[in-house]
């Protein structure tokens, strides 16, 4: 098990608590909306913030977290990340913010200490870059969108 190592920013409500998984199989931890001074806000319809989780991470060397939607929102509401996934590199210790965006059709109220985003923890392969005259051939070839297949 690897440990990512959190701080709270400052004016952040720490009653909110650090991030935590919601069942014993979940592979993404709940991000909560972390508004100084408990404000909230209302995304229109098209529009996007970056919204503030309160919160500082140190993440071990060879790992990313990775930023994710959260389903309920997406379905019920149309409120999702405009960037997802979103990547924390390990060498970034700014404050952790997640963009929100409104597909829906509908405004939406982002309210303080609403779950607003899950964060998954996943290692880094760092590849390496070799430049070639050509490249081998497979059987899809340069087939793009939709060459494989409707179904």
């Amino acid at each position: 098990m690897v440990t990512v190592t959190l701080c709270w920013d400052d004016g952040a409500d720490r009653a909110l608590g650090l991030p935590v998984y919601a069942s014993s199989g979940a592979a993404g931890a709940d991000l909560r909306a972390n508004f100084p001074g408990g404000a909230s806000i209302t995304l229109a319809p098209g529009a996007r913030a970056l919204v503030p989780t309160g919160l500082r991470l140190a993440i071990p060397d060879g790992y990313e977290v990775q930023l994710r939607p959260r389903s309920g929102l997406a379905l019920r509401h149309g409120v999702t990340l405009a960037n997802a996934p979103g990547t924390i590199d390990s060498d970034y210790r700014g404050p952790l913010g997640v963009i929100l965006i409104n597909l829906g059709d509908a405004p939406f109220e982002v309210a303080h200490g609403a779950r607003i985003a899950q964060m998954v923890v996943a290692p880094v392969q760092v590849a390496r870059f070799a430049l070639a005259e050509t490249l081998e051939d497979t059987a899809r070839g340069a087939g793009g969108f939709g060459s494989t297949g409707a179904n």
